[in-house]
């Protein structure tokens, strides 16, 4: 989750989806427009898949993804299991969705057949002369009109939701354990605080990372954390020093994104 830009692009995905799984779950409560009783709304409306399951269950990890990713969490392992499981919590509320409308679809609406008594007319239904391959049968609903429709337009809707919101949820959940197992903003013993004035050549930063194993934001946040009477003179930016060849590159270049003025991290073979 210390990849900014891939956080923030799936935060961006998320809360649309979030928002659409909402007003798609409102609109099962009125069947073709119509404002019915509640003991005439199909029962498994009830269970608020698409408000809470892929809706607000999937927006806080959003949310927080939109915000940064796992900015802030690097340095520490610990903090970096919080949008890990706010991520699994999105993954739950978006399977939990996959799961309603997939029984929604199968079990039908409840509906008056024309004796004028509710009743699904589809529950008992076998999956070979299910009325979602026979659309002939869907007559059978009488009232509330075109309510067969309705429901599996919605109940489609939301199946597709959950499908695409469970996908980007688990990935972010394997990144943060990836980035928690394998401490990929930080490395310990490969990375050391030394107390210098420098700065950084902005394209010499892709080597930087690739030899940190960390996004720059995520260096710049760890030396914000690491020394806090620094940070108001931050702009995201660090120093870093290496031995060799690239390390004597480093010094007076200038770093394009800001510039540290309290430490340097020297990154060790």
């Amino acid at each position: 989750m210390c990849s900014e830009t891939g956080s923030r692009y799936t935060g961006m995905l998320l809360l649309p989806l979030a928002t659409a799984a909402i007003i798609a779950n409102l609109l099962l409560y009125f069947p073709n427009g119509q404002v019915l009783e509640p003991a005439k709304i199909t029962d498994l409306v009830w269970f608020f898949h698409g408000f809470l399951g892929a809706g607000l269950l999937v927006m806080v990890p959003a949310l927080m993804l939109l915000r940064g990713g796992g900015e802030g969490c690097c340095a520490h392992r610990c903090g970096m299991l919080f949008p890990v499981l706010l991520a699994a919590q999105g993954t739950m509320g978006a399977v939990y969705c996959v799961v309603i409308s997939s029984l929604g679809l199968l079990s039908g609406p409840f509906c008056d057949t024309g004796s004028g008594n509710y009743t699904y007319p589809f529950r008992n239904d076998s999956l070979e002369d299910n009325y979602l391959f026979n659309q002939p049968t869907w007559a059978t609903c009488q009232e509330p009109e075109h309510i067969v429709l309705w429901n599996v337009v919605l109940f489609s809707i939301l199946l597709g939701i959950g499908v695409v919101e469970a996908v980007l949820c688990l990935s972010q959940v394997v990144s943060g354990l990836c980035d928690v197992y394998c401490g990929t903003c930080i490395r310990k013993g490969q990375i050391a605080e030394i107390f210098e004035n420098r700065m950084v050549r902005g394209e010499l930063v892709p080597q930087l990372t690739k030899l940190a194993g960390s996004s720059p934001k995520c260096l710049c946040r760890a030396l914000e954390e690491q020394q806090p009477r620094a940070a108001s003179e931050l702009s995201c930016g660090w120093s870093i020093t290496l031995p060799g060849s690239l390390g004597s590159q480093l010094n007076g270049a200038r770093h394009t994104g800001g510039i540290c003025h309290s430490a340097v991290f020297e990154i060790r073979d």
